[in-house]
């Protein structure tokens, strides 16, 4: 009877694990099937967008509508740029996306530093301040700042757009901040007793280690300044400075919408976004995994 127990064990434990096993494969495979899942129902958007960019007018009209094009058309991504001034639109959003993107990271930065590691009297206090003013709704703003702007003469210039980005970004400081207060303050103590400056150790050794969040800010950045269509909308008046959140609106005409070229102007400006965003995947994973290590 010992002897059949001993045997019994083993076959028991084998028999349990092998369970194990299969739940876990079981339950690896639900979890992949939902993300496929998902992934179809968010990425389809997106492949009717380039299948409409290349189908021809009346096939892109046609009802029930078709994924893949009957007929491949690329003249579309042609007349993007006869249709409209879309050239110029593209390079309008650049100058104001690199401006506002420059800005941003300079004065975040320098801003998220002294809050992370200068000391002084009501720091934290005018912190929480900076913080309090992401509760503010810009509609509430808007107004006054408009107004500021038409005293100063830039409206219909793209200063309105590019220059707030070099006063700072509460949000953007808030992320810095926390990710260097996980510096270690030894490695600042040691630059300072070899002679270094504040200054000198922000440029030399802070920077290169929160080099994943500084393109995390960059990356959400020049996605949100790509995609601004209410600041230009209120600051542009002048069809050849529109950038181009507005300047696909060009593509609706008063009786109908062209969608052919509108959907190739909307992949061509997803574009950027795209490629951007797998360039810098990794650092912008690690960015947002580290800003919030340490309050």
């Amino acid at each position: 009877m010992e002897i059949a127990d001993v045997k019994a064990k083993p076959a028991l434990k084998t028999k349990k694990e092998s369970s194990i096993k299969r739940g876990k494969i079981l339950e690896r495979l639900l979890v992949y099937g939902l993300l496929i899942g998902l992934s179809i129902v968010f990425i389809f958007p997106f492949l009717w967008l380039i299948g409409t960019s290349l189908k021809p007018e009346n096939e892109a009209l046609t009802f029930p509508p078709t994924l893949i094009p009957n007929v491949w058309d690329f003249a579309n991504y042609k007349d993007v740029f006869t249709i409209v001034n879309f050239g110029q639109y593209y390079m309008n959003s650049i100058i104001v996306t690199v401006g506002t993107v420059l800005g941003t990271v300079l004065s975040s930065t320098l801003v998220a530093y002294g809050f992370a590691r200068i000391k002084g009297k009501g720091r934290d206090a005018w912190f929480v301040l900076l913080l309090a003013t992401m509760m503010l709704p810009p509609q509430v703003t808007m107004i006054p700042v408009y107004m500021i702007f038409a005293k100063l003469g830039w409206t219909n210039t793209f200063l309105p757009l590019v220059v707030p980005a070099f006063f700072g970004n509460a949000y953007f400081i808030f992320l810095l901040r926390q990710f260097f207060r996980t510096i270690p303050k030894e490695l600042e103590e040691s630059a300072y007793l070899d002679g270094c400056s504040t200054l000198g150790i922000f440029w030399r050794i802070v920077l290169p280690l929160s080099a994943p969040a500084i393109i995390t800010v960059a990356l959400l950045s020049f996605m949100w300044t790509w995609n601004d269509f209410l600041g230009p909308l209120i600051y542009l008046n002048d069809d050849a400075k529109y950038t181009l959140a507005l300047g696909i609106l060009q593509f609706k005409g008063a009786l109908l919408i062209e969608w052919g070229p509108m959907m190739a102007a909307s992949v061509l400006i997803i574009l950027p976004l795209i490629i951007m965003f797998f360039v810098g995947q990794r650092y912008f994973i690690e960015g947002i995994a580290t800003t919030g290590g340490k309050g």
